[in-house]
């Protein structure tokens, strides 16, 4: 089970989870509304980041999972990502700034 991040972690978590960029998109994975939620686990001592992907037969969680640890790497010792897929990504989860970012590389969103 889970607990709850305090806020001043949660907010250290996310500013450098904006580290770990989409290797397709070239955008992070908070601003792509990739990160569904964030934990810790008290039993292991972990952070465990609830995280998605565009789509369930993206090929590349290990290099999401490698830049997690880099990103990662002075703020907690220990993190595992639950990959979830239920709900489904869609694009109504990316931020303000990821549409810009989005829009600044000729999406349309």
């Amino acid at each position: 089970m889970t607990a709850t991040l305090a806020p001043e972690k949660f907010d250290e978590v996310t500013e450098a989870l904006k580290d770990v960029m989409d290797p397709e998109l070239g955008i992070n994975v908070v601003d792509l509304g990739l990160i569904y939620d964030l934990g810790w686990d008290d039993e292991n001592d972990a952070l465990v980041i609830h995280m998605t992907l565009t789509s369930a037969g993206c090929p590349l969680t290990d290099v999401l999972e490698e830049q997690t640890a880099q990103a990662l790497d002075n703020v907690v010792e220990r993190f595992r990502i639950n990959w979830v897929w239920m709900p489904p990504w869609g694009p109504e989860r990316i931020t303000d700034d990821g549409r810009d970012m989005m829009r600044a590389l000729g999406f349309a969103i």
